[in-house]
């Protein structure tokens, strides 16, 4: 029986981070510092990378806006001209 599960068993899950060890052989112990590591820092930048939401008062949500200045330079009626 063959596994079916493939490369659409991901498709679902949000890509993951990985890491490839390019030259040299790291020990267990030195490659569990380096995941504790990067996973502290990651939290960390997480944590601080979320944005406030303005505080609306109810005032300002009832309150009308102001209204714009008139514009002179726009003649009315058959007084234009």
């Amino acid at each position: 029986m063959s596994d079916t599960r493939g490369a659409d068993a991901g498709a679902d899950r949000p890509s993951t981070p990985a890491m490839q060890i390019t030259r040299g052989s790291a020990t267990e112990e030195e490659l569990a510092a380096l995941i504790a590591v990067v996973s502290d820092a990651y939290a960390q930048e997480a944590a601080g990378a979320v944005a406030e939401e303005p505080v609306v008062s109810a005032w300002s949500r009832t309150q009308r806006p102001l209204r714009t200045s008139l514009r002179r330079d726009i003649p009315w009626g058959r007084f234009a001209g």
